[in-house]
């Protein structure tokens, strides 16, 4: 595209009107701008026409996600079943050597859920420091991801 420069003389009059990415530049004595303004609805309409073939034509889709704040629920009976009367550790490990806890490595707050499925309540500060000292101690494998911590129980091999 050229672009060219033209000087216009101090009495000269213009209006610069942008139609989303066009621009017109009407120039000319005052009294003729200001006549040419009064004509300006049927203007643009006209130059909107005059680039309706230049636009093109993208195809457009649109997706709506619905993000939900709470926690996916799951069902009690999908949680395995350990005695109340246990220490945090045991009742941590417990819940990780069952199939629930062998499948995949799990969240504290998917632990904590656990194990309040089974009526047993730990803060989770006392949660998150038993987690930390079993990995000390080699009894879970701990490591960072997305969500978070996620623990599994130390295979016998390792």
């Amino acid at each position: 595209m050229v672009k060219e420069l033209v000087k216009v003389a101090d009495s000269a009059f213009s209006l610069r009107v942008r139609l989303g990415e066009y621009e017109v530049e009407i120039c000319g004595d005052r009294g003729d701008v200001i006549k040419t303004v009064e004509e300006l609805p049927k203007l643009v309409a006209s130059v909107s026409k005059a680039f309706e073939p230049l636009k093109t034509k993208v195809p457009t889709a649109s997706l709506t996600v619905k993000a939900s704040k709470e926690k996916p629920h799951v069902p009690m009976e999908e949680y395995p079943k350990i005695p109340r009367k246990l220490s945090c550790s045991k009742a941590i490990l417990q819940l990780l050597e069952s199939e629930w806890g062998k499948w995949r490595p799990r969240t504290l707050s998917e632990l904590e859920d656990a194990l309040k499925a089974n009526s047993i309540h730990y803060p989770t500060s006392t949660l998150s420091s038993v987690l930390r000292w079993l990995a000390k101690r080699g009894k879970v494998r701990r490591w960072k991801t997305d969500a978070g911590y996620v623990y599994i129980l130390v295979e016998e091999g390792e």
